[in-house]
């Protein structure tokens, strides 16, 4: 019976017709893999997400994590697939095989965890956000503490957290006031509350590892001043034996409209509730060098956001996916008009707009998700392609990739979502089918790991300007490399490769322009109109990338994909050329709103 969390024939295409991943078993970190290899961890990651994930998604949406005063409560289905899933061995699988990983190339580790946050991404929230605290550490942290933390978060043992935000400064971390006093034994006692953590307090292991942003009084202002700590729940001795409690205490819960299966709390460090050495204060251990803190973080954080583009196209995905299911069953209205009311009814996925609605989600979940791959397997290149160019080109990419990685899918995944339930109608908005619940939690998506704005100041701002426009050029240069190979093919490709070439010659010249302007205010005052416009744009060349992958194959798969290319050309990327046309007049009407007008 076909899945309705993802579509295992679609993977089978990204992975193999399209990003090559069996090639990379060429490159010595991934030798010892295979095709059969991949495709083991597919199978298993489907049937665990299957049996062990899915069943409890409405239950924990239901029942959320609750807190007495004492403990926090979880349902213990959760327990129970996370304990499924550690078993496996996933949590480590992309990691080194000195730390006990398999070394699998993340473009396939992002295909495994895109069946889990399909099938419940509140359980699936507890060890991604371990692997990534993980991978923070192996990357930037002493070994004594990769040892002391790491091994156990990869077994499941110990889970992790990111403890950035404050309630007074919200995203923005120069006013964070955690402060982090030198203690004269080379630790830390850090004291402050942060806000918006995911995963921060529970019983579903034997500790809690917290990255935790903080300043060390006498540091430089603003984000320089800033440095990273390791602040376990519980301390941990040489020995690997869980110690005493830490000084770090639950304030409070968030309760939230979706992704209620992931506890979201309040923390106070160091408010005196506990007395490790017998004194108040959270102790901490410095990651790295003092005042590095958010270069260190933003490793952690730029993973994450890539995995928000997951998630949200995986919940986008699973909720085409059962509209899709529904539309073929449901039977409404009649073929012909006037319509003869003794004819049979028909299944509503033969009404046009149905279709439209269908198509649209299907051009938004697919090309979602092909886009957070060929993101994955740019930090497969970064890490083992054979060239040093080929390294710093998939740098570049990544880095102007990564915010519209994050923010696309978290748009129009959602609108899948939405779709998805205008598609069922009356049944899609109750709460006894779920796509109601996919849309609330996959509205998380556009707030979390920098804002839909923020990701928008990032890409304008910094990314397409950095190092001389460097990752432009570099995105730009793979654009028309494409647009060339759809030329080549000819007929409808070229017709296709056209549409695009404009409109990435559009976009340059008018981000030239907003430079050009002198007027910096005024260019970054859309930035989220940049942002969108620039998605498109990249999402329209991801489109023709897979038209171009389905080469001359026939077949309903095939005719499918061509045909969700050519309603994204048709449908989408004509709605750039507004946008682009209000960004190269310095709209100012943002700017020039008074806060008494409204």
């Amino acid at each position: 019976m076909r899945s309705t969390l993802l579509s295992r024939r679609d993977l089978d295409f990204l992975l193999y017709e399209w990003l090559d991943a069996e090639g990379l078993t060429k490159r010595g970190r991934y030798a010892e893999h295979s095709r059969e290899t991949f495709d083991a961890v597919l199978e298993l990651s489907e049937q665990l997400a299957t049996k062990y994930f899915a069943p409890h998604n409405k239950l924990s949406d239901a029942n959320e994590p609750t807190f007495d005063g004492e403990r926090v409560t979880i349902i213990p289905e959760v327990l129970q697939a996370l304990e499924a899933f550690a078993k496996s061995g996933l949590p480590s699988a992309a990691m080194d095989y000195e730390l006990g990983g398999e070394q699998l190339p993340a473009t396939v580790a992002q295909a495994s965890y895109a069946w889990f946050q399909a099938a419940n991404p509140g359980t699936a929230g507890y060890p991604f956000l371990t692997v990534a605290n993980a991978n923070l550490l192996v990357a930037h942290a002493d070994r004594e503490l990769v040892k002391k933390f790491v091994r156990p978060m990869l077994a499941g043992r110990f889970f992790g957290t990111m403890c950035l935000s404050e309630p007074q400064a919200g995203s923005s971390l120069a006013d964070i006031v955690t402060r982090a006093e030198p203690r004269d034994d080379g630790t830390y006692r850090l004291f402050g509350t942060k806000m918006w953590i995911s995963g921060g307090d529970h019983e579903l292991g034997e500790n809690i590892v917290h990255l935790v942003l903080a300043k060390i009084p006498g540091g430089p202002a603003g984000t320089k001043g800033i440095s990273l700590f390791v602040v376990p729940r519980f301390l941990v001795g040489d020995d690997g034996a869980i110690g005493e409690r830490n000084d770090v205490a639950l304030a409070g819960l968030n309760h939230k409209m979706g992704f209620r299966g992931t506890v979201n709390t309040v923390l106070n460090f160091g408010e005196g509730r506990w007395t490790p050495g017998g004194a108040p204060g959270a102790i901490g251990y410095l990651v790295g060098e003092p005042h590095r803190g958010l270069n260190y973080m933003f490793h952690m954080m730029n993973e994450a956001r890539i995995g928000v583009g997951l998630v949200a196209a995986a919940l986008g995905y699973t909720g085409y996916l059962e509209s899709l299911d529904y539309a073929r069953t449901r039977t409404q209205g009649r073929a012909k008009l006037p319509a003869d009311p003794a004819a049979p009814q028909r299944p509503i996925i033969e009404h046009a707009d149905v279709k439209r609605m269908l198509l649209a989600q299907k051009a938004y979940v697919e090309g979602g998700l092909a886009l957070v791959l060929y993101c994955a397997r740019l930090v497969d290149d970064q890490k083992t392609a054979e060239s040093e160019e080929e390294r710093r080109t998939a740098n570049l990419l990544l880095d102007i990739l990564t915010p519209i990685a994050k923010s696309w899918p978290s748009q129009w995944c959602l609108e899948a979502n939405s779709l998805a339930i205008q598609v069922l109608g009356g049944y899609g908005y109750t709460r006894e089918y779920n796509v109601e619940q996919h849309y609330r939690d996959n509205r998380l998506n556009p707030i979390h790991e920098g804002t839909h704005g923020i990701q928008g100041l990032d890409l304008l701002g910094r990314k397409v300007t950095q190092q001389g426009g460097a990752s432009l050029l570099t995105l730009g240069g793979r654009v028309e490399a494409t647009i060339a190979t759809a030329r080549t093919a000819g007929g409808e490709a070229a017709e296709l490769a056209a549409q695009l070439d404009a409109a990435w010659r559009r976009l340059v010249e008018v981000t030239a322009g907003l430079f050009a302007s002198g007027d910096i205010e005024g260019a970054l005052a859309n930035s989220s109109v940049y942002l969108e416009a620039f998605g498109h744009i990249v999402l329209a060349w991801i489109w023709l990338e897979q038209f171009l992958a389905t080469g001359e194959r026939s077949g309903d798969f095939y005719n499918g994909k061509r045909h969700a290319a050519r309603f994204f050309y048709h449908f989408e990327l004509p709605k750039t050329a507004p946008a682009l046309d209000l960004l190269a007049r310095l709209d100012r009407t943002t700017l020039q709103m008074q806060d008494a007008w409204f």
